[in-house]
């Protein structure tokens, strides 16, 4: 990959964020080093290693390689028999247990869990345990051997420490007795690795000795006393051959491990490859990447895809299609509205992608393998090569259709600006038209509207933009592909308080042509904001039905389970008297039988009460389980719209909104659900009355509340402008207060939320609300508000 197209695109600062997420210093070079690859064998290796290595990160936690210290120089050192130092022997054991608990982090949980790509790495580890032990056994810092490394040491240090306790007594014997009046301090002190006592200087004569050293205002000597010469003598010859054990120590730790310097070596690679692979999968978990999909086809389809080197909080996700039903792409639209961000969005990930690197956008988004990818994007003119802008943006394009080929990827941001306007849309045509009859997939940015023809008028070429929000002066930074946008040049002057005679005067310098084409480009746009707003209302209103269906769907299940359950549990009480009944029947057979001539009436009588008593008892109990009560079958002309019924298999009351078909069957509106029931499941309830003053003035002095029957439980405001909305729902209101519905269901929309605020302040002042909420899920959520009426 040219080293351009890494800058242009910024691929190194992606690297500086790879290389901060290794921990140990031979991972960061191999993070560093980490450009993209042209193999699809290889880059479907390094993604599925990077993928490994995040489940694991989400399955396991992270972990660290951080004593993965480079053991080059300390592995050839004893491959040639030299002594390794103190702080190499330690690194070596430090880097062994790092060595043992990334073995211990890469085993599974279960054994039939199935394996993955990193398993070669983990099991290719060696933690050499026994080697770590004895380096740590043997050493306690970079400072001190423990007395234990050897025995010959530990006897010279208890030598070493016998000697010590003779000199010392004798010392403290000396400046405690006879020479206590000759000393400038009562301490031992040491010069030259030799005990001394600090003598003043006017008695330096008196204390028999060597001297070793002399203060520097002269008035100290100190002097190591004759008695305690050959003890000193002593002690050094110790410290020599503590020296000597010391080095034979350390020699016989490296050619303990010396004998392992293949699987060091080996633990040192594969350390640094997870380190490598691990710190990949953690700047996947920062970014929230994903695994793209993979095609040689030269298809891409990024789905969501955000720039990762903006913030995630603030950019905005992009879908881009490319190779797929067009091979070019051209993208228009007013400054600062994304286009060159789309441009660099494209190009970043796809190089990350090639690179084994996750890519921010969602999972099942596809890449292709580009063997380059070629990119003029920014200003780059120079002032030491007398290069202007356009020139060194054409220097940059020539070089480009020099080398480009089937399998490049070509970006130009501004193809053609920065000369006059008709030669460089020509220019930028004939370029593009170049790339695209080569087949070459490119993507080109510009303002040109000659160009958004060009891609209207030729097949497998497409129009997009970057939507911009006139009434903020605000992009949106949303990617719409086959519409070619607008700069708004005129838009945004005048809302920024540019005159309007002067924007008319510049509109009469545009050719009918354009013009009409930049008005049809608006009507595009509106036709299409319509069309958004209205599909999202129709998902709404879907959501919603499905929610009803699936609340009716799992009453019925509920009313035929409950009813197989009380037919089978009247079949088996059915059988159950049917049994008792044979039995007391054949009980009374046989009563008779016995009974015979002999018997008396008196005997007979009282087994016949006997067996009346007990049919008796069981009607009194069938009639106690019969919890329903009888009532008596509607018929057709009995039935009126807007009549208040009673479900009775469903205990549900509402109105009649349809009248009963040839089949018995009508529909009944309990609340915001509409059920068809059977007419035989009906009773007719009585409707409620209300005496008024004007009322008594009729023959019967009452009237029955009938508005039931016109007034809906629901009134639809879409489409009317506030005025015409708060009149209608005033009127309709009143209806339903009058009708005494409980509640209403007030469809306004979402949109704007103009008409929705509209309506909650009119029905916040009215009196005879109690109180209102939006509509919950399955309701209509914001689309509709229900309004609860004062009893």
């Amino acid at each position: 990959m040219n080293s351009k197209v890494l800058r242009v695109l910024e691929y190194h600062k992606i690297i500086d964020q790879l290389t901060e997420k290794a921990s140990s210093e031979p991972g960061k070079r191999l993070t560093a080093a980490l450009v993209p690859m042209t193999d699809p064998e290889e880059i479907t290796a390094a993604q599925t290693q990077t993928a490994d290595a995040l489940g694991r990160l989400f399955a396991k936690g992270p972990t660290s390689f951080g004593s993965n210290k480079d053991l080059g120089m300390s592995l050839k050192s004893l491959e040639v028999g030299s002594v390794l130092s103190i702080a190499e022997l330690l690194r070596i054991a430090s880097f062994l247990e790092n060595v043992n608990r990334i073995k211990a982090y890469g085993r599974r949980d279960r054994d039939d869990l199935p394996g993955d790509s990193l398993d070669i790495y983990f099991d290719s580890l060696e933690p050499l345990t026994p080697l770590a032990n004895e380096i740590n056994r043997c050493i306690l810092s970079e400072e001190e051997i423990a007395d234990d490394a050897s025995p010959a040491l530990k006897r010279i240090r208890r030598s070493m420490a016998i000697t010590n306790d003779r000199i010392h007594s004798q010392l403290n014997s000396m400046i405690n007795g006879s020479l206590r009046t000759y000393l400038q301090d009562a301490v031992v002190t040491m010069r030259d690795n030799r005990y001394c006592i600090p003598v003043k200087s006017e008695y330096k004569g008196q204390v028999p000795g060597m001297v070793h050293d002399q203060s520097s205002t002269g008035s100290t000597f100190f002097i190591e006393p004759a008695a305690i010469v050959n003890l000193n003598n002593e002690l050094k010859e110790l410290s020599i051959k503590e020296q000597e054990e010391i080095v034979a120590v350390l020699a016989s730790l490296s050619a303990l491990a010396a004998s392992h310097t293949e699987a060091l070596a080996e633990n040192q690679k594969s350390m640094t490859m997870l380190d490598f692979i691990f710190a990949k999968a953690s700047l996947a978990m920062e970014q929230n990447a994903t695994m793209p999909l993979f095609n040689t086809n030269h298809q891409i389809r990024i789905r969501k895809g955000r720039h990762p080197l903006i913030d995630k909080k603030a950019v905005i996700p992009v879908d881009i299609l490319l190779g797929i039903d067009f091979d070019l792409l051209i993208i228009t639209g007013p400054n600062t509205g994304g286009k060159t961000v789309a441009l660099k969005t494209v190009g970043l990930l796809t190089l990350m992608g090639q690179a084994g690197l996750h890519i921010p956008a969602l999972d099942r988004s596809e890449l292709s393998v580009f063997h380059e990818v070629y990119a003029d994007i920014g200003d780059e003119q120079s002032i030491e090569q007398s290069l202007s802008t356009f020139s060194s943006h054409m220097t940059s394009i020539v070089s480009i259709l020099q080398e480009a080929d089937t399998d490049s990827l070509c970006l130009f941001d501004e193809l053609g600006a920065g000369t006059d306007p008709t030669e460089g849309a020509a220019l930028a045509i004939s370029v593009l038209d170049y790339l695209h009859n080569r087949g070459i997939r490119t993507m080109a940015t510009t303002h040109y509207s000659e160009l958004k023809v060009y891609a209207l008028s030729t097949p497998f070429v497409e129009n997009a933009c970057c939507e911009f929000n006139v009434e903020t002066l605000r992009p949106t930074y949303r990617l719409l592909i086959g519409i070619p946008g607008k700069s708004n040049a005129f838009a945004i002057s005048s809302r920024l308080g540019l005159p309007d005679h002067i924007i008319e005067d510049a509109k009469r310098h545009i050719t009918q042509d354009k013009e009409s084409f930049e008005d049809l480009l608006a009507n595009l746009e509106n036709s299409r904001l319509t069309i958004e707003k209205e599909q999202a209302e129709i998902e709404s209103y879907k959501r919603e039905v499905q929610s009803l269906k699936e609340r009716l769907e799992s009453k019925q299940e509920k009313i035929d389970q409950s009813r197989d359950r009380i037919i089978r549990e009247a079949n088996e009480e059915a059988r159950e008297i049917l049994q008792n009944a044979k039995e007391l029947a054949d009980e009374t057979i046989r009563t008779f039988q016995k009974a015979g001539t002999a018997s008396s009436i008196k005997d007979l009588e009282k087994s016949r009460r006997r067996v009346n008593d007990k049919i008796s008892e069981k009607n009194e109990k069938l009639a106690l389980k019969s919890d329903k009560p009888a009532h008596k079958a509607l018929k057709p002309n009995q039935i009126r719209l807007g009549d208040s019924v009673k479900i009775v298999s469903m205990g549900l009351k509402g109105s009649v909104s349809s009248l009963p078909d040839k089949n018995g069957k009508l529909f009944v509106q309990c609340g915001i659900i509409r059920s068809q029931v059977s007419l035989s499941d009906l009773v007719l309830l009585e409707e409620e009355t209300v005496k008024t003053e004007k009322m008594q003035r009729s023959s019967s002095g009452r009237l029955k509340m009938s508005k039931s029957y016109s007034v809906s439980t629901e009134i639809n405001l879409l489409g009317k402008t506030v005025d015409e909305a708060l009149s209608e729902l005033d009127k309709y209101l009143d209806d339903a207060y009058l009708a005494h519905l409980p509640s209403v269901r007030i469809v306004h929309g979402k949109g704007t939320g103009t008409l929705r605020k509209a309506v909650q302040g009119y029905l916040r002042k009215n009196r005879t609300i109690k109180s209102f909420r939006l509509g919950e899920f399955g309701e209509g959520d914001a689309g509709v508000t229900i309004a609860e009426f004062k009893e």
